[in-house]
């Protein structure tokens, strides 16, 4: 095995990490980063020392929860693609992303401090939530439901701005407005005739 290479885990250990990301991010979302690991251990259905051998310390954790919920994201838009008409699957995948920003919103402290640290927990997450917009974009376009002179870019950034004005669970339901003006202001509008 190559130097610094990691075994892959066994099924059964790659499902316990899994509930400990999922269970961390909820209680992440609703308790901020006074969740007490032991709590987050009970709740993933996982003893203390199964949490402590897949992520020794809190910011290990916070780290991990947070790429994973960008890979999750991410790995949503060919998924959504493949089972929704490309609006749809768009449409779809924005309110993925107030999911993540919500996810976010919860550990952002902890994040800052990791990258204090002179950490990135940051990485490529920019790069991989342009690609998959991208994605979703692109194939909006070639089936002519929005306008191509807006970039991803740009919608990513009206995405960001939504996001973080109402990235609380009490503001939802304004922000999924928000989400359905912006992507109303996407649509190809039929050419009026003289």
């Amino acid at each position: 095995m190559a130097e610094g290479a990691q075994r892959p885990l066994r099924a059964d250990a790659r499902r316990n990490r899994e509930k400990i990301l999922t269970a961390a991010v909820r209680l992440f979302a609703t308790e901020g980063l006074d969740a007490h690991l032991e709590h987050i251990a009970k709740e993933a259905g996982v003893g203390s020392a199964t949490l402590y051998r897949n992520f020794p310390t809190r910011e290990a954790l916070v780290e991990a929860v947070y790429r994973n919920e960008v890979a999750q994201l991410c790995d949503a838009a060919p998924t959504l693609l493949a089972a929704k008409p490309p609006f749809e699957a768009l449409r779809a995948w924005t309110r993925l992303f107030l999911d993540y920003v919500t996810a976010k919103y919860g550990m952002i402290d902890a994040l800052r401090a990791i990258a204090a640290t002179g950490s990135n927990p940051y990485g490529h997450s920019r790069e991989m939530i342009q690609a998959a917009l991208s994605a979703l974009m692109a194939a909006c376009a070639a089936a002519g439901t929005i306008r191509t002179d807006i970039s991803p870019a740009d919608i990513g950034a009206a995405l960001e701005g939504i996001a973080l004005t109402s990235a609380s669970p009490e503001q939802r339901q304004r922000a999924e407005r928000l989400l359905d003006l912006t992507l109303d202001g996407l649509k190809v509008r039929p050419s009026r005739s003289a």
